[in-house]
């Protein structure tokens, strides 16, 4: 089961990065993110936060190991992908249940950014979201 999701958050932690094999192609490359995705009501003195809540975002990119120190701890981002129930057992045997975040785009917001530095041309997705 998953569902569409868009939403706005900071990064909690440093991101954290993986490479698994993949037979004899390019190895696949996750970077794991633990975002905040708050929810500012208005209140009297300016905003309060009501109903936010942790989530874990999983980026799949051939690129991941170069952006795990582009997105830092702090960071306000975007995120767009769907929500995936994620069904496992703790260390006492319990039946757990997460929802985890299975990114298609992770945007950075400009929001405390004190200069941006461009590199070289990166891959683009095309529209299956393969790399081209």
């Amino acid at each position: 089961m998953s569902t569409h999701f868009v939403g706005e958050g900071n990064i909690g932690s440093a991101p954290e990065f993986r490479e698994f094999t993949n037979g004899n192609d390019e190895p696949r490359r996750l970077l794991r993110l633990n975002i905040y995705f708050d929810n500012p009501v208005p209140v009297k003195d300016g905003y309060e936060d009501r109903g936010g809540y942790w989530a874990p975002v999983e980026l799949w990119h051939r690129d991941a190991e170069r952006w795990k120190t582009l997105y830092q701890k702090g960071m306000r981002v975007l995120v767009e992908g769907r929500t995936v129930k994620d069904e496992w057992e703790d260390a006492d045997e319990n039946a757990r249940v997460t929802f985890k975040i299975e990114a298609r785009r992770v945007g950075i917001l400009p929001y405390r950014i004190d200069a941006v530095l461009l590199g070289g041309k990166s891959s683009m997705p095309d529209n299956d979201g393969e790399q081209q």
